[in-house]
């Protein structure tokens, strides 16, 4: 085990276990969660206040302490190594990374990091879709992209969830790599971040569908497993927490 991944195995302990946050605010900014952003030279971010406002969410809904102005990275920059979580959306094509950033990639998702791929256009079949499937074979030859089962641990992190949503319905599963037993990288087609993107006065900026808010809310709690997991990766299967997911069963409609 890394000793990235043991002090995230620290962190997600005393999110559940002690009710206290995370990350003590005397210790800085710096040490707060961020959801960063990958930085590609020709692709644009497509919902620039989903990451904000899933940060928002799950400093209000755990006890996670998060960066409320989150940035973005080249995969090639070793800063990435400064969180655990980092964030790739698109809905176009995109060029081929470089070799740095195909290391990068690799390394960040070997010494414990998560990555979250969010195809913006909803749906399989676009340039963005074919775009991540190229350049993960590349980064992970031997791991590929294959559907995760609905039992994973990412269902069940923090909400119990039945499926993942987003702005759009989509498939019924996500893909990911699994790399040294767990996945490290989770791939999603329903465009999570229109549903969570929201602006500066308040308003949702993308209309939920076929579910409407409820699904909207289905989605935000996604975003907030996934943040968890990427935190805890497998611990919630400790039976620790078994007691915590029986209250959150009692108290999720």
């Amino acid at each position: 085990m890394t000793r990235l991944r043991r002090v995230l195995l620290a962190t997600c302990a005393s999110a559940f276990v002690c009710g206290a946050p995370a990350f003590a605010a005397a210790i800085g900014d710096s040490t707060r969660v961020e959801v960063r952003g990958v930085a590609l030279t020709d692709l644009p971010e497509p919902r620039p206040s989903a990451r904000r406002r899933l940060a928002w969410e799950v400093r209000k809904r755990t006890s996670i302490e998060t960066r409320l102005r989150p940035g973005r990275v080249r995969l090639d920059d070793p800063s990435i190594f400064e969180t655990p979580l980092l964030y790739l959306a698109g809905d176009r094509a995109f060029a081929p990374l470089g070799d740095a950033e195909v290391v990068g990639l690799r390394r960040f998702v070997d010494f414990g990091g998560f990555v979250l791929v969010d195809d913006a256009t909803g749906g399989g079949g676009s340039g963005f879709d074919e775009s991540v499937r190229r350049r993960v074979r590349r980064a992970f030859p031997e791991d590929r992209l294959a559907p995760r089962a609905r039992d994973h641990t990412v269902f069940r992190s923090f909400f119990l969830l039945q499926r993942p949503v987003g702005r759009v319905r989509g498939p019924g599963e996500l893909e990911g790599v699994q790399r040294d037993g767990r996945v490290g990288l989770v791939y999603s087609r329903h465009d999570l971040g229109g549903a969570w993107a929201r602006d500066n006065l308040g308003t949702w900026q993308h209309t939920v569908t076929p579910g409407g808010e409820r699904q909207r809310e289905l989605a935000i709690r996604l975003g907030v497993n996934l943040v968890m997991y990427a935190l805890c990766l497998d611990y919630k299967d400790d039976q620790v927490h078994a007691p915590f997911i029986m209250r959150r069963r009692a108290g999720t409609p």
